[in-house]
């Protein structure tokens, strides 16, 4: 993925993005042909720091004859993304643009064993249903034996292992605060969930800047507020 330097984020914050999206575009090779199908993913750390990647497939899907033949794969991450039009900035001679965030994950795949599939399901159901708390959590235990046993069978559980992280958020950073405040402004007032999130995440790297959003538009930004922080990018 070709980063513009001035969008760059570092590795930490390109895994704790993948790892709070929890959900991608998995794309392998065969033989010069892409195959891609888009899955949730638990990420968590091998006892040598490197990062894993575990998700599954349908046993009738291609990437799971793919996995077999092992190979490097890539796990593309996205979150918000908005149009930005020429007419929004302050300064003239601007062209349209896209505002986004993506991280892209790459590395060799394995399949899991019979037991290594069981505990991926159980982590990847507590990792999601964590998500939805207070609620109590579903378990796999609340599946019949012979069902689950049935559903376990076509599947192909997966494991990457992340050798390259590549992360970018392009969030006009190159741009002049006052060209940035005026972007930030017109996104926060889009009726799009998508642009509100771009400006909240905007508004994170500069938030000394008077955006003057007004009460309701500030409240729609608020509720898009980034969960993560991305100073130095």
């Amino acid at each position: 993925m070709y980063v513009h330097p001035a969008f760059r984020i570092d590795r930490a914050q390109s895994l704790a993005f993948a790892a709070a999206r929890g959900f991608g575009l998995v794309v392998a090779c065969n033989g010069g042909r892409p195959a891609a199908s888009p899955l949730p993913f638990r990420l968590d750390y091998a006892n040598d720091g490197t990062p894993r990647l575990g998700f599954h497939v349908a046993r009738n899907n291609p990437l799971s004859g793919l996995a077999a033949k092992r190979g490097n794969w890539l796990v593309a991450v996205t979150g918000a993304d908005a149009y930005v039009s020429p007419d929004w900035y302050a300064s003239h001679d601007q062209v349209p643009t896209w505002l986004y965030e993506t991280v892209h994950l790459c590395g060799p795949v394995q399949i899991l064993g019979e037991q290594e599939q069981r505990t991926h399901l159980d982590r990847l159901g507590e990792e999601f249903e964590g998500w939805l708390a207070p609620k109590p959590q579903w378990t796999a235990d609340k599946i019949a034996p012979g069902r689950r046993q049935a559903l376990m069978k076509g599947i192909v559980a997966i494991e990457m292992a992340v050798e390259t992280v590549e992360g970018s958020f392009k969030l006009n950073q190159h741009k002049s605060d006052v060209d940035h405040v005026a972007v930030a402004r017109a996104l926060a007032r889009q009726e799009d969930s998508n642009a509100r999130t771009i400006a909240a995440r905007m508004i994170a790297l500069r938030p000394q800047l008077d955006y003057d959003l007004g009460d309701a538009a500030a409240a729609t930004v608020v509720g898009n507020a980034p969960a993560l922080a991305l100073q130095g990018t």
